[in-house]
Order: structure tokens, then sequence, then C-alpha cells
């Protein structure tokens, strides 16, 4: 489905990042990682068989000449993808968060949610043909206890609509995704660095089992079914998926 494309995923060396450029390589498109962190990128890379570049995606300058060094050394750039961590704190009621733990995600995300989508669309734009994609919660619906996450998302997904309109006359696709809860990828290690007390791994399998007890369907997401879903909507056959956000919360709530 994506043969000769080349694909950018920047915090590509998470879970859901690895299974996405995993899924990319099968369906075989170029895949490039992007993020911080020299030996998880690594390990990622190894994984996934995606090539991999140190790089702060917060830094304009840097993910300018990214974008620029990715498209000479592959021709091209056909699919970007932003799955960098923003820094959300889940668990404690806006009545006693501090404004800098509500409002980093929101700057964060937003900020670099717009650097690397703006830096695809030029390039995109220039060559006639390209796809940008997000991926949040959805919880700009509206979700309790979570913080600036619904902020963050909110905003995320207005940015999306707008680069969609704007560049969609050149050629180029702008669309999200929203999944929440994507349970193969919940860890006692990832839910302390989100603000959740100390737990222990039956804890962790207690979490798993109250989402997948939230959704329509009785089952949560995993990494494959959002990996699909992404490589479907980076291809010729979402042609038609523009301008809009994918529901894919397992009917966690409607839309």
């Amino acid at each position: 489905m994506l043969k000769d494309k080349v694909a950018v995923i920047y915090g590509g060396a998470g879970s859901l990042g690895s299974g996405i450029a995993q899924a990319y390589g099968e369906a075989g498109a170029r895949v490039f990682l992007a993020g911080r962190t020299r030996e998880t990128l690594r390990a990622a890379a190894a994984r996934t068989g995606a090539e991999y570049d140190v790089l702060d995606a917060l830094d304009e300058t840097a993910v300018e000449a990214h974008a620029t060094s990715v498209a000479e050394r592959a021709g091209r750039i056909d699919i970007s993808l932003n799955l960098v961590p923003r820094g959300d704190l889940h668990g404690v009621p806006l009545t006693e968060m501090p404004v800098e733990d509500y409002t980093r995600p929101v700057v964060r995300g937003i900020t670099c949610q717009f650097i690397t989508a703006r830096a695809a669309a030029r390039r995109m734009g220039a060559q006639g043909s390209g796809v940008i994609l997000a991926l949040d919660s959805g919880s700009g619906n509206g979700s309790p206890m979570m913080g600036g996450t619904a902020a963050a998302d909110g905003a995320m997904d207005a940015m999306i609509r707008q680069f969609a309109q704007e560049i969609g006359p050149a050629g180029v696709r702008v669309c999200g995704i929203w999944t929440a809860g994507v349970v193969d990828t919940l860890t006692v290690e990832k839910l302390a660095g989100a603000g959740a007390p100390v737990m222990n791994d039956a804890d962790v399998e207690g979490i798993r089992d109250h989402l997948n007890s939230l959704r329509m369907t009785k089952r949560s997401p995993r990494v494959a079914d959002i990996a699909a879903l992404a490589t479907f909507l980076a291809s010729d056959a979402g042609a038609a998926v523009t301008g809009t956000w994918v529901n894919a919360t397992a009917g966690m709530f409607p839309s």
C-alpha cells in the first residue's frame, strides 16, 4: 500500500511509533524515525528496519534542516506523523492542578505539531502530494480528570483541519486519529510518567480491563489496529479522507 513512499515519524521510538513504523515498512515505505534519544531510536530502528535521526522536534530550525535532509536522501517526503510526548499529567482535578501542569501539554503539543506539520506541508505542497497525520486521545470532545490533555487535543484537532483546508488544493491531505488507552502500550513505567500513583502489573491489568469495559466493542484498540489504520490513511486507498479525525477508540465515545 505504501510502495516507494517516504515516511517520517517524529517521536517514533515508542511502542506506538515502532508499531506504525513496522507497518509502514511492511507496506513498502522507507521510514525515518526522529527523536531526542539515540539509544531508544537505535533500538526501534533495529526492530523495524527503519532509519533514524536524533532530533528535537521543538527546534524549528532543526526540523526544517532535517526535512531537507530526508528529502535529499530519499528524494521526497510522502508521509509525516508526529507522536512526540507532550508531558500530559492526568488524575488531578483542575481545581488542584498548577497552571504549568495544565498549560504544558497545550503549549508543547501545539508548538511541536505545528513545526513538523509546517515543514512537511512546505515540501509536500511543492511536490504536489503527501499526507500529514496526527494522533490524539479525542479528549477535546470532553474528558474529566485529563488535565490539559483536553485543551491540547482540541487545539490539535483544529490545527489539523486548518492545515487540510489551506494545503488541500496543492494535493496534500491532512487528517488525524483519535485513540485512547491503546492497551498494549500501557506499562507501569508509562503510567507513572503520566502522573499515576505507583502501581504494579496487576494494577495495570486492572486498568486494561476497565478500559475494555468502557468500549462499545468491549475490546480496546491494540498497536496493530492503529498501525493498520495509519497505513490506510497514508496510502492512496485513503485518498478521499482529509480535514477530519477518525474515531479509533473502539467506541469510547460516539462521533
